[in-house]
């Protein structure tokens, strides 16, 4: 018996379940993450050994060598989710109460998958300088930052100065973390559609944060810029736009490397003939229109990803002709989302210690997703791994540790198989943690 096909009105009730189950459950656990210690208390008597007298002995070794900070305190895996509010997820500007929701949503992804201790830290300012040296000031408590939710063009100008002047990594996942997840469904999607990375006509909706890193990354992962575009709401990001050099310098910057032509027109001709779309704009749906769809080229590549609703409902891609589709929803097939990048690497830029997280440690991570998927065979509605293949993350941080190695941005140097039982044993450790809780009822059960 052939299986019945889910109705558009069952598919839209999914699409808003999570909604509803958020606004029951987040008031039920009162926040997602809290603070539990990892040291032995056998009695009080221990407090001696973690707090006075006997931590001063930790405190004396770390002043005769700061390195030690490492080894004696949480630092070596506690990350820092920075947010001040002004873009958050596709809501915009709601600030930095409204916005800890999300942080602490991103806390608990990198613990369980990637078995990184994370805090959320929202900020009462809009001062991209004061945003600056707030990070800078907490360097010695943390092991890396994640920026988040960020607005632009300050995002570009926060991310760029903390990675030149921090001694830590510095990290935006809306950029970097999106890029990369995108580049590696991109490898697998054109390897369906039969296609060459170099030879691709790419289209990229939207010019943020994550679409300009993205673009970025495309570039640097083999993608011609000649056979790129950019569109925004004016059009075409030509270099020849009047005043783009001035008021908009990265997309000055992306308009270099791009777009040779000069196209300056509308989203819907950029998009014909064009074998791949990714679009990360206004949230939807029918901000893309079928009908664009259907004059891209055949078996074209379509990636809708705004959150919390693509641009266009991804079986409307299907119907007007798309190949394989994508969004940056968990509850959708082809989730490309940053969920399953960050967690893994920022784990393996942890386990060497490395001082920065470069594109090429990016790159590393894409490609090494890539292949998992085609390691389990790569299908219309399967192109990279998702959350639930928990194996996917150790070979993903590895990835990214062993590259930081060679690129000699690492202070602690791992055999990849020592690399690779560090980050599986993490991992592993982590999710036994949240188990164990939930099993003795420390985390209880959500109410039915």
């Amino acid at each position: 018996m052939t299986e019945r096909l889910p109705t558009k009105e069952e598919l839209l009730a999914k699409a808003y379940k999570p909604n509803e189950d958020a606004l029951k459950l987040h008031p039920f656990y009162k926040g997602k993450i809290k603070m539990v210690p990892k040291c032995a208390i056998r009695s009080v008597d221990d407090f001696a050994i973690w707090y006075t007298p006997g931590v001063a002995a930790a405190c004396k070794d770390i002043h005769k060598n700061p390195e030690k900070v490492f080894e004696h305190t949480a630092k070596a895996n506690m990350v820092a989710v920075i947010s001040d509010g002004t873009r958050v997820l596709g809501l915009g500007d709601i600030g930095p109460e409204a916005g800890l929701p999300v942080m602490e949503g991103k806390c608990i992804l990198f613990k369980y998958l990637g078995g990184v201790d994370a805090f959320p830290l929202c900020l009462d300012t809009k001062d991209a300088d004061e945003f600056i040296r707030t990070v800078k000031i907490l360097q010695p408590t943390f092991g890396g930052v994640n920026l988040e939710d960020i607005e632009k063009p300050k995002c570009f100008r926060i991310l760029d100065t903390l990675r030149a002047e921090c001694r830590i990594p510095i990290w935006h996942d809306d950029q970097q973390g999106t890029a990369a997840v995108t580049v590696a469904g991109l490898i697998n999607a054109l390897k369906i559609t039969n296609r060459k990375m170099e030879k691709a006509r790419v289209v990229l909706n939207g010019a943020g944060a994550a679409n300009i890193a993205i673009a970025r990354l495309l570039l640097a992962a083999g993608v011609d810029g000649d056979r790129m575009i950019l569109v925004d709401r004016k059009g075409g990001i030509a270099r020849n736009r009047p005043g783009l050099k001035d008021d908009e310098y990265v997309k000055f910057d992306m308009a270099q490397k791009t777009n040779p032509q000069c196209f300056s027109g509308t989203l819907a001709e950029a998009m014909e003939g064009a074998d791949v779309l990714i679009s990360l704009s206004q949230p939807g749906p029918d901000v893309v229109k079928k009908e664009w769809v259907a004059k891209m080229a055949k078996d074209s590549v379509v990636f809708v990803c705004a959150n919390p609703v693509p641009e266009i409902w991804p079986w409307e891609a299907k119907e007007a002709g798309a190949r394989v589709v994508a969004t940056g929803r968990s509850d959708f097939p082809n989730q490309v989302n940053n969920s399953i990048g960050f967690p893994a690497i920022f784990r393996g830029t942890l386990d060497v210690m490395a001082t920065t997280i470069t594109d090429e440690m990016c790159i590393a991570a894409a490609r090494e997703l890539a292949k998992c998927a085609e390691d389990k065979g790569l299908r219309d509605d399967y192109l990279v791994p998702t959350m639930a293949e928990w194996e996917v993350f150790p070979r993903e941080a590895v990835a990214v540790g062993q590259k930081a190695i060679e690129q000699g941005v690492a202070r602690v140097k791992l055999s990849r198989e020592k690399a690779l039982q560090i980050a599986e044993d993490t991992i592993r450790k982590a999710r036994a943690e949240i188990e164990c809780l939930m099993r003795e009822g420390h985390i209880p059960a959500p109410p039915a």
